[in-house]
């Protein structure tokens, strides 16, 4: 994998809402390189690192969610990256906190940023991480708040799983950080 591009909503009033622990991943992975993730290109803000004598690149769009395929299309197409080789990170309702589930493919299960990734590539053939975070009584409003009291002890620890399961799908294989981090629940 060349690129991961982490989903969430730019602007300091989502920055630590469960529905941009696509783009707390990016910045816990970027900590862990080294790297800044500040250069805006491609509707994104990106950073590149040397892993393993490869360059990895790291984005955040900034298209806001329900836009993330304008974003990804545009850093697919300057950086020549075909599907399966670059990974989305993204939340998911309809996993309990603190539960990921990596896949190869799939539909965007109803996650309007997937969808707009699908929809404005074509395909649906690129793995991604899903990151759950529950559900709320009211879905909007829970995904653009704020990590709960119960929540936020564990965040750091989820943050650092799913940094791990990106890292160890780029450096050993899709198939073995599946067969790790999809049985993995915290909490």
């Amino acid at each position: 994998m060349r690129l991961i591009i982490g989903l969430g909503n730019p602007g300091e009033v989502y920055r630590n809402t469960r529905h941009n622990i696509g783009f707390l991943t990016v910045d816990r992975l970027a900590s862990r390189l080294g790297i800044s993730v500040k250069k805006r290109q491609c509707f994104s803000l990106t950073g590149d690192a040397h892993v393993d004598g490869n360059k990895l690149i790291l984005a955040k769009p900034q298209t806001f969610m329900n836009l993330s395929g304008r974003a990804a299309l545009a850093l697919t197409e300057y950086y020549k990256v075909p599907p399966e080789e670059f990974l989305v990170v993204c939340d998911d309702m309809d996993l309990p906190f603190g539960r990921l589930r990596l896949r190869a493919r799939g539909g965007s299960g109803g996650h309007r940023g997937l969808n707009s990734i699908i929809g404005l590539l074509g395909s649906s053939g690129f793995p991604r991480l899903r990151v759950g975070i529950g559900r709320g009584p009211e879905v909007v409003s829970y995904v653009l708040g704020h990590f709960g009291s119960d929540e936020e002890s564990l965040v750091n620890e989820v943050l650092d799983a799913a940094a791990d399961a990106v890292l160890m799908a780029r450096s050993e294989g899709l198939e073995r950080a599946m067969n790790r981090y999809n049985a993995l629940t915290i909490g």
